[in-house]
């Protein structure tokens, strides 16, 4: 089976806590991550910081999440490492293809996410119809932009 697409790297993490204010304790005051913007979403139960750990196409994006509800869903303060995030070179063709093999994705589909890529979700689970999921951790399949997939393809020597 050839696949049509590659993993080209980390793009974030995410990591939830009932407040954002220890987080960014520890991740902006004392690690020194730069908060580049926010995002609050009522759908995704979620108020989170956006940060930056290095720069350019190898920058990782680090996620510091609280819930608006903490009785709602989903609970992105219930898993301290809520989700890791993978760079897709080419996000349509993996979800075809994965999900003709056997991958399970969390409802919601492809979408804009919050650092304003497309992204969509692999279920930590796998069911009946789609037997594979993320064995318990939740992934965030992300569009790499053109210069993150150039870049990759440099350092790969491709």
């Amino acid at each position: 089976m050839t696949r049509p697409f590659k993993v080209l790297g980390i793009q974030q993490i995410a990591i939830g806590g009932p407040s954002k204010e220890k987080l960014r304790t520890l991740w902006v005051e004392k690690f020194g991550l730069e908060i580049t913007s926010t995002f609050v979403s009522e759908r995704e139960n979620v108020d989170e910081d956006i940060c930056a750990m290095g720069t350019g196409p190898f920058k990782v994006e680090v996620d510091l999440m609280q819930p608006l509800d903490p009785e709602k869903k989903p609970a992105v303060h219930t898993t301290p490492l809520n989700h890791v995030g993978l760079w897709i070179d080419d996000l349509p063709k993996a979800v075809e293809w994965l999900s003709a093999n056997g991958v399970r994705f969390a409802p919601g589909g492809i979408r804009k996410g919050a650092a304003g890529f497309d992204i969509t979700f692999l279920h930590p689970k796998g069911n009946e119809e789609f037997p594979i999921g993320g064995e318990g951790v939740l992934i965030e399949l992300v569009q790499a932009p053109p210069e993150v997939v150039s870049a990759f393809a440099k350092l790969a020597g491709s």
